[in-house]
């Protein structure tokens, strides 16, 4: 079937990056989910995809879809496979970009998403427009297009990279640490807006918020993201509690507080004008909302709420 063909060529394009699928999926941006069952054939890839799997692949998307000669658009099976499968609308024209030689780190399309978190970071998403992505990327607007149809599209990518960026700093920052008290610790403080980094990934988390009370693909990325992220939260309190370092509680009740707590506390300094980057200190908006202070309040909300009181 023409589908298979293409997830078989697609599947050698993965082979070849020596990645996994999870980690192919993130690198265009996808669902692994999705990029799931377009392999086994229960989903078509969109042409965008496409695009997207060319450019990290480093090959013709002409040879994914069999239009092109060459090892890649070959069939699982050694024969020719070109010109089975219908040429999507948005490669078959002639007039839009090839992505560029050589490529940004990480391939266009992360480039394009990266720019686009910034982007919402310093301006909110309906604020940004696909112009002013291009400039960002010094590319055109049909470069954008080509990997990304539409600002849904776009958001949806911005989301997930956000997501996908977030899980990997919990996991580097708690790597090797078997106490749960500190692992919480670190936890806290790699929520707490400190760094223009920091600051940045709480305002786009701002604009997404609102953005997931109208949007339902964004809501599902939303709900998706914080059953992970409580989950985690949850799974350092239920390993406290058996070693001893927390009270008796329940879990998933304190992972909700807890988190909660940290959403409204950073909502609130971020509302407060920064002080130096880095430093963390209050500005000359509202005392008592600096990134020390939100840090001081959840330190002292853990230490009264869950801290087992010392032996003896």
């Amino acid at each position: 079937m023409q589908q298979d063909e293409v997830a078989a060529r697609v599947r050698q394009v993965i082979d070849a990056a020596g990645v996994s699928a999870r980690e192919f999926a993130r690198r265009i941006v996808i669902d692994p989910s999705k990029l799931s069952r377009s392999l086994n054939g229960t989903r078509r890839f969109t042409a965008a995809e496409l695009a997207r799997i060319a450019d990290i692949g480093g090959v013709d998307v002409g040879r994914l879809i069999g239009t092109t000669a060459g090892p890649v658009g070959d069939a699982a099976d050694g024969s020719p496979a070109g010109g089975a499968v219908p040429t999507p609308p948005a490669v078959r024209s002639p007039s839009q970009p090839r992505p560029s030689s050589p490529s940004p780190e990480g391939g266009r399309p992360l480039q394009i998403v990266r720019e686009t978190v910034r982007l919402i970071a310093e301006r909110g998403f309906h604020a940004v427009r696909v112009a002013d992505i291009a400039a960002a990327c010094h590319t055109s607007t049909a470069a954008i297009h080509y990997h990304f149809p539409g600002r849904d599209e776009l958001l949806e990518a911005a989301v997930r990279w956000c997501m996908d960026e977030d899980t990997r700093r919990r996991a580097d920052a708690t790597a090797g640490t078997r106490h749960a008290g500190d692992e919480l610790r670190r936890l806290i403080e790699l929520q707490t807006p400190r760094t223009e980094q920091q600051r940045r990934q709480w305002c786009v988390w701002l604009d997404l918020w609102a953005e997931a009370a109208r949007s339902t693909t964004v809501g599902r990325l939303h709900v998706d993201y914080y059953r992970q992220w409580r989950g985690t939260v949850a799974d350092v309190i239920r390993r406290g509690v058996e070693q001893g370092v927390f009270r008796p509680v329940d879990a998933d009740g304190a992972a909700l507080a807890l988190t909660a707590l940290i959403d409204g506390l950073a909502s609130q300094v971020l509302a407060t004008e920064p002080g130096p980057p880095g430093s963390g200190a209050p500005g000359t908006g509202v005392p008592g909302t600096s990134a020390q202070a939100m840090h001081d309040a959840l330190i002292a909300h853990v230490d009264a709420c869950l801290t087992a009181p010392a032996a003896g």
